[in-house]
Order: C-alpha cells, then sequence, then structure tokens
C-alpha cells in the first residue's frame, strides 16, 4: 500500500508501520510459545502467529497505543485458532466445570486460588517433566496454565482474552492446577523426589 492510497489516523503507512513495529514485534517470542501450547505442532505455531500479526496490523487502527499489546495479541491468537485451527483437528472434548463453578462465581469468595504453580510443583522438576505434563492436558485447561502461570496474565485479562467470565477463569485454574500438580506428583515420584508436607490447602 503506498502513502498515497493510505488513509488512517497515522498520518502515513511508514508512521503506522513504525507504531506497529514498535507496540507489537517485541512480543513475537511469547505469541509463538503461546501457539505452541495450543497447537503442540512447530509448523502450526508459526503458522497461527503469522496469521495473528497479519490480522493485528490490519485492525491496527483499533488498537489504542499504550495499552496492553500482549493481551491484545493473545486474544486474536486465541481467536484464530477457535476459528481456523481448532476445526481443523478433531475437537477435544469439552471439560465441565460446574462442580466448582457456581463457588468461584459467588461474590463471597475471599480465599486465595490454589497456589502458584511456579512455587509449589515446578519448583523441583526439571523443565521436559512439566512440557509433558502440561502438554497432556485438555487444550482448555492447557491454555488457562500458559496465560496465568507462565505469562502472568490477571484475572481480568484472562477473561478478556478468552471471552469468559472471571468465575469461569477461576474455576477453569483451580481444574486444571489440581490435574497438573497429580501428572507432576507422578514425574516428582519417578525421579525420586518425596512430596514435602504441608499443611496449607492447594
Amino acid at each position: 500500500m503506498s502513502n498515497d492510497m493510505y488513509q488512517g489516523k497515522y498520518g502515513s503507512k511508514e508512521e503506522k508501520d513504525k507504531a506497529y513495529e514498535k507496540e507489537f514485534m517485541h512480543l513475537l517470542s511469547p505469541l509463538y510459545n503461546f501457539a505452541y501450547r495450543l497447537t503442540l505442532d512447530e509448523d502450526n505455531a508459526n503458522d497461527l502467529v503469522q496469521d495473528t500479526f497479519l490480522k493485528a496490523y490490519r485492525f491496527f487502527e483499533s488498537y489504542e497505543q499504550g495499552t496492553n499489546a500482549k493481551a491484545w495479541l493473545f486474544r486474536i491468537l486465541k481467536n484464530s485458532f477457535i476459528n481456523d485451527y481448532r476445526k481443523k483437528s478433531k475437537e477435544p472434548n469439552k471439560v465441565d466445570y460446574q462442580d466448582v463453578e457456581a463457588y468461584y462465581n459467588s461474590d463471597d469468595v475471599n480465599e486465595p486460588i490454589t497456589s502458584d504453580l511456579r512455587v509449589d510443583s515446578i519448583r523441583d522438576l526439571i523443565g521436559d517433566e512439566v512440557a509433558m505434563a502440561l502438554n497432556s492436558l485438555d487444550v482448555d485447561f492447557r491454555t488457562i496454565i500458559v496465560l496465568c502461570d507462565i505469562e502472568g496474565f490477571t484475572y481480568e485479562e484472562m477473561a478478556k482474552i478468552l471471552d469468559i467470565p472471571i468465575g469461569t477463569v477461576r474455576s477453569r485454574l483451580h481444574r486444571a492446577r489440581s490435574i497438573l500438580k497429580d501428572k507432576l506428583r507422578e514425574y516428582a515420584g519417578q525421579m525420586g523426589f518425596k512430596e514435602k508436607t504441608n499443611t496449607k490447602e492447594s
């Protein structure tokens, strides 16, 4: 697109490209890591990232500079995954959150959510075992773990990225962490680690 053809809020295509690169290009690595955790395939992850950046450029006029660029890109990538990639393979079984959803949607939830995996489960294990356990989770559980415990998004940010209520974020994270911890305990036992005594609820 030439400067003569460009019409938008950035004045010229060069200004738009410069702003786009400043806002988004440094996020390539975390975006690829997220795409790989969703697809579990390098080629599909690369395609998904490329598609995400193309869509981000196309809709860059609607992006407000200085806001959460990472969350904006992650949401585009998640939507692309659901719309374009996930449907190419057999749809994973939907997980059932109803048994804990009501509790986490209540207004009087004051107890902290299950402890951060970076502190507890992952502390004594090497990366390969954690990656294998994480990759074995249902994609919805895997996604919430990546967003929270690896990328550090808040509940509010995750709710926007995934288009779900905060209560659903909490319940899904609770279930995902519980399942992942069970898997990691198996790996830890195989590696000779003894489970540490801890009276704090997980």
